[in-house]
This record gives structure tokens, C-alpha cells and sequence, in this order.
């Protein structure tokens, strides 16, 4: 059996990585030339992405320049200590979750795979995949046909493959912030905020996130809300003109937001984020989807990366339990859905507590307090954080549907 993976990314390489240890061989199709690692933001992947990247023998080749994160540690506006929420129970080994940049991780999966002899081909855009029924097709936009026994849609929130599966499938829903990452090097700042965390403000214009490394440098990111920024917003302003513009939302907000932004860089901006709640058909025929093809949480939950990871572990499971592309299809999809849209739904109500609303911030710190005390906590969010998958588990055979 042979699988074609379309997308690189995380989900892709992760799939196709998944793939090879279930003894099923695939090709992973990225746009791109190349993944350049230094390239994007910073993001934490939770304790069950990295169980995940444990389950198919990653782990080790993907944390050599990541951080440490044990917790979220919030504030309001005015300074004030909202609460705490850890990031999930450690790793049998003692792992936490780890903090990274995105692109770094991608850029390593993809030599993994490679370097396990999964072919990974390069400039490959795909123009269109069509089910002949007894194979799958993928055809390149320079003409390359490929063909294979299935077909993995990998390929992000505005999924190609999402939309050949089902003509009428979702497409992502803006969530109402945009994004902008940076760094500041080598400053004080490191040492003043507490180590191996992210300190998140909930300010007045604006959400800001800063987590200190151990080389005393500070990586951060800030949620403005805003409509959607266009692409020519995006080229037409310069890296000069977005800083102080992030500055002059901050500026009236204790803590070390805008000392960070001033003296500090931006490594990526204008970013527009996007969820993806339910998408009614994961799979018809020969393809299927996963990550934030099928399932996107707004970057809020903190699980984007995570839940694709799960995917791909749990897919190539159901492939290699069944031995019938309906039957392994149905497992995957039984096994995942509920979970990703819980996942989904926790992620939206996040990303509507960083939106100041009509009562204020300050009242809106009483109310996040209360929340962060009672409701939001170390115990709710265990379920997220703490599950695991382990490989030599078997996936049920649902009763299978029309798709």
C-alpha cells in the first residue's frame, strides 16, 4: 500500500512518519522549495503532542532546541495576577511541554522523514486530487500526475483536499485577531519573569504572551483584535510601521509588554488567525483528512499542533489495524472526533476572552479571576493535556456509514 500526503508542515511529515512504522509507504507532496527553520513564531507543543511525537519515535530527534513550559501564568491590565494553569502532566520520562518555533519543528519532521527514506517532494503544489475508484491521483501545477492507493489531506485550514472530499465542506471561520511574534535578545527581562512559563496579559487594545528562554532571551507574541487583514495590508506596511502600531496598543498596560516590543524584533506579522469547528465528512473513498484540514482550534487552545500530531498517530493505527480503506477511515474518524471539537469549541471561548468587551477590562478581570480560580483549571483541562496514545493499541471497527 501506498499513500500520498499532501502538505508538509507538521501534519504531513508527522503522517507520513506514522505511516512508515505501521509499514505502509507514502510520499509527502510540500509547495514549498524549502522549510526554512528560523522562519515564523513561537508556539508550545502540550505534553500530548509530544506523547504523540514519543508514539512514533520522534521525540528525540525534535527537542534538542526547544523550551521548557510547565504553565500559562496570567494578568490583567492593570498588573494584577489573574491565575495559573499548568500545561499538563509531565511525560513519563519528565518531559513538560516544550516551546519552539513552528517552522523549526516542521523543518526537522521533514528530515526525519527523509532521513528514514520517506520521499519528500519538493515545489510539488497540487492543482487537483481526484478517486478513480481503484487508485487516487494527484496532479501537480506543473503537470505531474501521481497516483497511489490513498490520499492523506494534510494541507491546512483552507484544505484543497477538504473540498474534494465534500464540495460542500466549511471553510475556516476568522476568529476576529490577528497575530504578530517576535523576539527581544539578551535582555533583563528575562530574568524578571518566571522561567519555564508563559506570562499572558490580558491588556486593554491588545493580548500579549512573553516567555523568557534560558540563552536570556524573551520570545512574545501579541493578539490584536481586529477585522481580518488583507494581503496588500500585509506587504504594503513595513516591520517599522507594525511595531508601532503593537507599541501603541500596549503602552498603557503594566508589565513588559511594550518594553519587549521596543527593544525587541518581529519575526512575523499580520497574521490572520482562523478556526474550524465541524466538518461533516472526513473521508470519501480513498481520501481522507487530518490536522486542520479536518479540525482547526484557533491558536488559542494551544493545541493546533498537538491534535494534528494525535492524527497521524491514530490514522496510521487505523490503517494498520483494517485492512479495508472504509473500515480504517471510520476507526480514525470514531477515535478523533469528539475529542478535536471539544478542542475546537474550548479554543473559540478562549479566543473570546482576549476581545475587550463593552464592560470593560477591569470588570473582565473580576470575571477571568473568578474563572481562572474555579473553572479554568489545572483539573478541567486535564483531559486535553494529559491524554495519551500508545501504539500498540488497537482501533475498534465502527459500523461503517455511506460517505
Amino acid at each position: 500500500m501506498k499513500a500520498l500526503v499532501v502538505g508538509g508542515g507538521i501534519a504531513g511529515p508527522a503522517a507520513a512518519l506514522a505511516l512508515a512504522k505501521a509499514g505502509i509507504e507514502s510520499e509527502v507532496l510540500e509547495r514549498r522549495p524549502v522549510v526554512d527553520p528560523g522562519a515564523g513564531s513561537w508556539f508550545t507543543v502540550a505534553p500530548n503532542g509530544l506523547d504523540a511525537l514519543e508514539a512514533i519515535d520522534v521525540l528525540e530527534a525534535v527537542r534538542d532546541e526547544a523550551v521548557p513550559s510547565r504553565a500559562n501564568v496570567m494578568y490583567g491590565a492593570t498588573g494584577r495576577r489573574l491565575g495559573t494553569v499548568g500545561l499538563g502532566r509531565p511525560l513519563d520520562n519528565g518531559l513538560v511541554a516544550l516551546t519552539m518555533k513552528r517552522s523549526w519543528l516542521a523543518a526537522r519532521l521533514e528530515r526525519e522523514a527523509e532521513r528514514r527514506g520517506i520521499l519528500v517532494r519538493r515545489r510539488a503544489e497540487v492543482a487537483e486530487v481526484t478517486d478513480a475508484g481503484d487508485h487516487v491521483g494527484a496532479t501537480l501545477t506543473d503537470g505531474t500526475v501521481l497516483s497511489a492507493d490513498l490520499l492523506i489531506g494534510a494541507d491546512g485550514v483552507h484544505s484543497r483536499v477538504r473540498q474534494a472530499i465534500d464540495a460542500q465542506a466549511p471553510a475556516a471561520r476568522y476568529v476576529g485577531l490577528t497575530n504578530f511574534g517576535g523576539i527581544t535578545r539578551h535582555t533583563p527581562i528575562a530574568n524578571d519573569l518566571e522561567s519555564e512559563a508563559w506570562h499572558f496579559i490580558f491588556g486593554s487594545r491588545a493580548f500579549f504572551g512573553a516567555h523568557p528562554t534560558p540563552a536570556g532571551d524573551v520570545v512574545w507574541f501579541v493578539n490584536v483584535p481586529e477585522p481580518e487583514i488583507t494581503r496588500e495590508q500585509r506587504h504594503g506596511t513595513t516591520e517599522e510601521e507594525w511595531a508601532r502600531r503593537l507599541l501603541s496598543l500596549v503602552q498603557g498596560d503594566a508589565g513588559p509588554a511594550a518594553e519587549l516590543i521596543s527593544t525587541g524584533r518581529l519575526e512575523l506579522a499580520g497574521d490572520s488567525t482562523y478556526d474550524l469547528g465541524h466538518v461533516p465528512t472526513w473521508f470519501r473513498g480513498r481520501m481522507v483528512i487530518i490536522g486542520d484540514a479536518a479540525h482547526a482550534p484557533s491558536p488559542s487552545s494551544g493545541q493546533g499542533a498537538s491534535m494534528a500530531l494525535e492524527d497521524a498517530v491514530v490514522l496510521a493505527q487505523a490503517l494498520r489495524d483494517h485492512a479495508d480503506l472504509p473500515a480504517a477511515f471510520a476507526a480514525y474518524e470514531k477515535a478523533r472526533r469528539e475529542r478535536v471539537e471539544k478542542i475546537v469549541a474550548a479554543g473559540a471561548r478562549s479566543s473570546s476572552s482576549k476581545i475587550p468587551g463593552p464592560v470593560g477590562r477591569r470588570f473582565q478581570e473580576l470575571m477571568l479571576r473568578f474563572a481562572f480560580r474555579y473553572m479554568i483549571t489545572d483539573r478541567s483541562t486535564a483531559w486535553i493535556n494529559n491524554h495519551r496514545i500508545r501504539w500498540e493499541d488497537r482501533t475498534s471497527r465502527p459500523e461503517l456509514v455511506d460517505q
